[in-house]
């Protein structure tokens, strides 16, 4: 039942009980009137047929205790005039009663009168308001989602239909969220298809050329081997990577919440670039501040910071350096990785993180996939990443962890 209805009733209860008070004050009053008149009457009489009885003597019957004899000599005396002791000896008192008793139910049925139709007002509004809710879920399934705010009170039904209102927008945008993930899907798929297309094609030509060729010489068949093994690894990393990258977009991943030195990360990932930093002979020059500690999952945090350092060796020329500085501020704790490579031109740096984008320098072999992996892992553990380079500058990337 709603609040308002609930304090009209407390209103006219309280009402109901004020006026059944007056009421009885109003009957005791009479009362009193009648008995006092009655009683006048017989005191006049007394002293009207028996002018030798005292004042003082009347007044003592009146005001002094009660007297059993006297009580039932008076009940005998009345009882022998046909007046009933179960009844008043007093006849004017019972058409005092009998009003007493039609006020007091008069007002007892206008208190239930007035509950009962404060009960089917209510009743009413609630059918009203159930009406409005049916009629917006018809709305909602035409979809129409507007809410009117002017209609808004603060009884139940409202904030049923408030709730309706709330689930409805979630349900819409998990909608629109599962459309904009099946297109994003179509368009993965298709990247995809494109990326393993071209090698799978460069395989089958290979191999059909070797099948074919019998007389083909071993010098060129360990070519054609070595290319189809280069192709193969390709595909092998271009896979495992769209499976992170679906597991991240899916947030399927579960990361570790560590403790994680940058100089031991560092480390590491420079370890795994070993090979390809000393072909190219370029030199890696550090400059990380001691205690340079963030939280996060270590393996896959190791993997975004490798990807970041291969691309730079990839873009930057041999005996060309490479430098990684780390520094704590009071509000983060900062990670710089610049190269002296050739630099990235303006408008591929807007695109630099999309996934399967290649810009004006990428090599042949690029996937695009890269960048796009360090940046979905790290903004997945809280970190940001950005990407500053001029044409013929070098390329500097740098990743805050906000503390």
């Amino acid at each position: 039942m709603k609040k308002s209805s609930v304090i009209i009733i407390c209103i006219i209860s309280i009402i109901g009980i004020l006026a059944m008070i007056v009421a009885t004050k109003y009957e005791y009053d009479r009362y009193r009137e009648e008995y006092n008149t009655v009683i006048f009457e017989i005191i006049g009489n007394i002293k009207e047929k028996y002018p030798n009885i005292s004042d003082e003597k009347i007044a003592v019957i009146l005001n002094g205790e009660k007297n059993q004899e006297s009580i039932n000599e008076g009940k005998n005396l009345l009882e022998r005039y046909g007046i009933d002791s179960s009844e008043s000896a007093i006849l004017n008192m019972e058409s005092v009663y009998n009003q007493s008793l039609i006020l007091n139910s008069l007002i007892i049925l206008m208190l239930l009168l007035l509950i009962i139709l404060v009960n089917i007002i209510y009743k009413y509004k609630e059918k009203k308001e159930i009406n409005k809710i049916t009629k917006y879920i018809r709305d909602i399934n035409d979809k129409n989602y507007e809410l009117k705010i002017k209609e808004n009170a603060e009884d139940e039904l409202t904030n049923l239909r408030n709730e309706l209102y709330k689930i409805t927008l979630m349900l819409r945008e998990q909608a629109e969220n599962s459309e904009k993930d099946k297109k994003n899907l179509a368009i993965s798929l298709s990247d995809i298809s494109h990326q393993i297309k071209t090698p799978l094609t460069s395989i089958t030509i290979m191999l059909d050329e070797i099948k074919e060729n019998s007389e083909m010489d071993e010098l060129t068949k360990q070519k054609f081997l070595f290319e189809i093994s280069r192709q193969i690894e390709q595909i092998s990393f271009l896979t495992i990577s769209l499976l992170k990258l679906s597991k991240l977009d899916a947030e399927a991943v579960k990361f570790n919440n560590q403790n994680i030195r940058l100089e031991n990360l560092i480390n590491d990932a420079i370890e795994t670039l070993e090979i390809p930093i000393e072909i190219k002979k370029q030199n890696i020059l550090k400059n990380i501040e001691k205690d340079c500690c963030v939280q996060g999952d270590y393996k896959w945090t190791l993997e975004a910071i490798t990807n970041i350092l291969k691309n730079c060796i990839e873009h930057t020329g041999e005996e060309k350096n490479i430098y990684i500085n780390a520094k704590n501020t009071n509000m983060y704790t900062e990670l710089e990785i610049r190269d002296e490579g050739e630099g990235i031109d303006e408008e591929d740096i807007k695109h630099i993180f999309e996934r399967f984008y290649k810009g004006k320098n990428s090599q042949e072999n690029s996937f695009g996939i890269g960048l796009a992996l360090s940046k979905s892992i790290l903004e997945n553990q809280g970190a940001t990443i950005n990407c500053y380079s001029k044409l013929g500058e070098g390329t500097s990337f740098k990743i805050r962890w906000i503390k």
